[in-house]
């Protein structure tokens, strides 16, 4: 009998749902997954408008209204908290400006289905061309899979290269991309949702690392394709995010032992980071960081959040270190000093993963 499956589509707000939806919800409405299945979305910053616009356009979703703009992790939450209150047995969260190819779906179901021990699934995501039918000929990647640097960068795998069946289906990923995850009930309802401190960016990371350190497994479903229409922009307010919830993944993940060895890379990547900071004009917002983790209220935060997920540990950080890169590597920031530094790191993190034996 095939699974009941939740389709939790990323937070709506302000003008996501009128640019994306549509073609999101059609791909939607054109799988060919036998089972049953109900879509949930929660609406940020909700309007009458807003609510008004997301009826029109699908009026099979259950919307789940905030009144305040909560941010993607718990926007998510918001729409699988709601989901898990009926008997559905797979969730699947994709963003709202990703196209699904028809088979999308029920490929997803059959890797997710193909091991116990398999947690977290995520499809092969392409870069969108502008053509939203199925099979359209994209042929450039947007995600393999998502890796992880030992400083808590997080990138995704592939990305803008040529899809040339350089992945398997079923292979192994440090974690999935927010973009387009199914996990089983049983995992969710174990490790918890995505930690909302959060907001955005690095959700992800933190739920595949948790789900890793509990023993699960993360993998990639080649077959299962979609198109993500995300270019990344060059935003100060993402780079906060990014830099902020990097340090709180490594901060609630590592043990201790990792944490002191990893210090003399951390504080090198800092002093690098006060200069490219002042350089694409975000040092402010860099200041804003080390701010956070000068908070007392934060810490008692930090401190709660890395003993759940200590908690959950099955795995070590010797067994997980593997799949754990020295090469960090954005393809639209990438510059002479990427590659000038990334050998180092890794050198570093090889030496280190000689070491580390808990």
């Amino acid at each position: 009998m095939s699974k009941k499956v939740a389709i939790i589509i990323s937070p709506n707000w302000r003008d996501y749902a009128e640019k994306y939806l549509p073609d999101f919800i059609e791909s939607l409405r054109g799988q060919n997954y036998a089972g049953r299945t109900k879509t949930f979305m929660a609406d940020n910053e909700t309007s009458d408008e807003s609510f008004s616009l997301l009826k029109n356009i699908a009026p099979e979703i259950e919307i789940i209204r905030n009144k305040t703009n909560d941010g993607y992790a718990k926007g998510c939450n918001d729409a699988i908290r709601k989901a898990l209150k009926d008997d559905f047995e797979y969730f699947a969260i994709f963003n709202i400006h990703t196209i699904l190819e028809p088979d999308c779906l029920r490929k997803l179901v059959e890797v997710l289905e193909g091991a116990d021990n398999i947690g977290l699934v995520q499809g092969r995501m392409m870069l969108y061309d502008g053509n939203p039918s199925a099979g359209s000929g994209c042929n450039k990647i947007s995600s393999l899979g998502n890796k992880t640097h030992f400083l808590g960068f997080g990138y995704c795998e592939g990305y803008q290269e040529k899809w040339s069946g350089q992945a398997k289906n079923g292979q192994d990923i440090f974690y999935p991309s927010g973009s387009c995850i199914m996990a089983k009930r049983e995992v969710l309802e174990k490790i918890g949702l995505f930690d909302e401190e959060y907001w955005m960016y690095n959700e992800d990371q933190e739920l595949g690392w948790r789900a890793r350190l509990s023993g699960w497994r993360c993998v990639l479903a080649t077959d299962a394709v979609l198109y993500n229409k995300y270019e990344f922009k060059r935003s100060i307010k993402k780079y906060y995010w990014m830099d902020r919830n990097r340090i709180l993944a490594i901060l609630e993940c590592y043990r201790v032992p990792t944490l002191i060895m990893i210090f003399p890379a951390f504080i090198a990547m800092e002093i690098g980071l006060i200069f490219f900071s002042l350089k694409q004009g975000w040092f402010k917002d860099k200041v804003r960081v080390w701010k956070y983790f000068f908070s007392l209220k934060n810490w008692r935060y930090i401190l709660k959040a890395r003993k759940r997920n200590q908690r959950l540990r099955k795995i070590n950080d010797k067994d997980i270190a593997g799949m754990i890169t020295g090469k960090i590597w954005y393809q639209e920031i990438g510059d002479w000093k990427l590659k000038l530094v990334n050998p180092v790191f890794q050198v570093y993190w090889w030496l280190a993963k000689k070491i580390i034996f808990w």
